[in-house]
């Protein structure tokens, strides 16, 4: 595959591309527009992160139950991080991520 560099120089319209920005559509979008899109992305990585959360727990052969129990989380915190209504964060999302890189060392470090 052939890698070819352009320069962009921001300050010079004629060197930007073509046809990646509507101005037009830009223009005629509006505020209630832009905040259905936000609720829709939100909603989206809810969902991605459902999927995430599941799918380690399911990896390592877990009920919800005994999942909550050897991370020490409560099981009404995974049903919704599973549900999309919560979305893990901060030490919960490294700890699942952790999870799913190297389960058995992380269970070991738990237990």
């Amino acid at each position: 595959m052939k890698t070819v560099r352009v320069r962009i120089n921001p300050s010079v319209p004629a060197s930007l591309a073509l046809g990646r920005v509507d101005p037009a559509r830009v223009d005629a979008t509006s505020e209630e527009d832009i905040a259905a899109h936000q609720a829709a992305d939100e909603a989206e990585a809810l969902q991605d992160a459902a999927k995430f959360a599941r799918r380690v727990r399911k990896r390592l052969g877990l009920s919800q139950s005994e999942f909550s129990h050897r991370i020490d989380v409560p099981l009404d915190t995974i049903r919704n991080w599973e549900q999309g209504k919560r979305c893990p964060t901060g030490a919960a999302k490294a700890l699942l991520k952790v999870l799913d890189k190297a389960p058995d060392a992380a269970l070991v470090a738990l237990s």
